[in-house]
């Protein structure tokens, strides 16, 4: 569902090249019924100068959960029996993370330029180090984001910002239904030849609210009632389902 606020808009100080943003919406509530939303981002290039001479300017959208350390295991046969064995723990690693780009991501960003802001979805993730008995530890990396993509907790959304007359831009961010709390930064990176030439960030709040934030808040601060209830409703629920195959058989 999609949840529409008024729009923001935020500016840079004057550089030679900065970034008027918008966002459709810098909050999004999570409820019961929520099952994913979209995010609109939208701007124009401010300039001092005129439109320079040269590469065509190129616009990069990033937008990342909050990161948290994940232990990557790895699974392997043993007497027919599937049980793990090495393990790396992933220093950080964001719970989301979406990038959308106005070319190929090949094309509008060098690699020294990736590396300098961790753009690329890789770059996003930090492993300080494995084990010395596991000599193939960017394999549990390479394994985190393939599982993540699948999830549509990462993605690469190449060729989805639209530039018009190198002035203004817009892309779309869709957000899955299972996203973790918390500030969600949101940066902007304008390019040309593959240099960021300026760049920008904001944040977009997301939150449980109603009965969702009061069951999420009573599996923390007081999980055995949580558990008391929770077993209460699969025993009550249990026993509507007995109830009604009664019914139905006579």
């Amino acid at each position: 569902m999609r949840w529409l606020l008024p729009f923001l808009f935020l500016a840079l100080p004057a550089w030679g090249e900065s970034v008027v943003l918008g966002l459709s919406q810098d909050e999004i509530a999570i409820t019961t019924s929520f099952n994913g939303s979209e995010i609109l981002v939208f701007g124009a290039v401010k300039r001092e100068e005129p439109l320079p001479d040269g590469p065509e300017l190129e616009v990069i959208v990033t937008v990342s959960g909050p990161s948290e350390p994940v232990t990557v295991r790895r699974k392997d046969k043993r007497l027919g029996i599937w049980v793990n064995t090495d393990a790396v723990e992933v220093d950080h690693a964001p719970s989301f993370y979406a990038v959308a780009t106005s070319g190929l991501l090949r094309d509008v960003l060098r690699d020294t330029e990736d590396l300098r802001y961790r753009i690329s979805v890789p770059r996003a993730i930090r492993s300080v180090g494995a084990p010395m008995s596991i000599a193939d530890a960017s394999k549990f990396t390479d394994a985190l984001i393939r599982i993540r993509t699948e999830a549509e907790q990462y993605q690469l959304q190449e060729n989805h910002v639209v530039v018009d007359e190198q002035t203004l831009f817009r892309g779309r961010i869709k957000l899955p239904a299972a996203l973790n709390e918390g500030a969600y930064v949101t940066r902007i990176f304008l390019t040309r030849s593959g240099d960021v030439v300026a760049d920008y960030e904001t944040t977009i709040d997301v939150r449980k609210v109603g009965l969702e934030r009061w069951l999420f808040s009573l599996s923390r601060e007081q999980p055995f009632l949580y558990g008391l209830m929770s077993l209460a409703i699969a025993i009550m629920a249990g026993w509507g389902a007995s109830a009604a195959f009664s019914l139905l058989r006579n």
